[in-house]
């Protein structure tokens, strides 16, 4: 079950946390991974460890907010049978304290990243008879986050974009879900606590880790595990849904 033999699979953001997770294990499923990363050292970490266990991976320096690279990019690769829109970018504060600039540079990487490689990818993945579309929101989209307004704001688009491209490509065979992590431990959250509670690492850790009400925090390989079924020929029957990875964070944090 679950075997993605020769595949091709692009998963941006593939250099690190959840994104490097998946990049690992749907190699390890017998994928061919393009990994999509504006930081080259980190893709090309990611494919020596992926290469090194005898997967197949090619990392691509690209700038998901500039179309003409996406297009550029996806061209080179050419056939796709997956795309993982996982690359993001987080922010923290409310509407009447973001700046435009933020504003901007959240909606430049977080959503028109996602439309950037769905404008690519599509007109590929039709020519090939289909393809499977997944894309990372977060349970931003469902419920209020405080400080959390342009990223909030992305996600939402995020599913709401999922819906949409289900809904438009159901006879070109292109299946389009999306997954909404909680509090996932990746080198970002710890990168986090470092900068903004320095001395209070170990607390402060505990702290955001109860807010799951399961106790804890997710891993990335539990997220790749969720994106693996989802994107398997097993998930076949399943085109605009969101699955919730949290903890139980949306419906039993009351």
């Amino acid at each position: 079950m679950f075997k993605l033999t020769n595949k091709s699979v692009i998963i941006t953001g593939g250099g690190s946390g959840i994104g490097k997770a998946m990049s690992i294990l749907f190699a390890k499923q017998g994928a061919v991974v393009h990994i999509i990363e504006l930081n080259s050292e980190a893709a090309t970490d990611t494919v020596n460890e992926i290469t090194a266990a005898n997967g197949k991976a090619v990392n691509y320096t690209c700038d998901v907010s500039e179309q003409q690279q996406v297009i550029d990019t996806f061209g080179k690769i050419g056939k796709i049978d997956i795309l993982i829109n996982n690359a993001g970018i987080a922010h923290i504060g409310r509407a009447d304290n973001t700046s435009e600039a933020d504003f901007d540079r959240i909606y430049n990487v977080n959503i028109k990243g996602v439309y950037n490689c769905l404008f690519a990818a599509i007109p590929l993945m039709k020519a090939n008879s289909g393809g499977v579309i997944l894309n990372t929101a977060s349970v931003a989209a469902h419920v209020g986050i405080t400080d959390r307004f342009a990223y909030s704001t992305s996600k939402g688009a995020i599913h709401a974009m999922t819906l949409s491209v289900a809904r438009d490509y159901l006879h070109d065979k292109i299946r389009c879900n999306s997954i909404s992590p909680a509090r996932i431990h990746t080198p970002f959250v710890d990168g986090f606590i470092a900068k903004n509670y320095a001395g209070q690492e170990e607390e402060i850790f505990e702290k955001l880790s109860k807010t799951q009400p399961i106790g804890r925090m997710g891993t990335s390989e539990e997220v790749a595990a969720l994106a693996l079924y989802i994107c398997s020929n097993e998930a076949g029957f399943i085109t605009g849904c969101d699955y919730p990875i949290d903890g139980g964070f949306i419906t039993l944090n009351n």
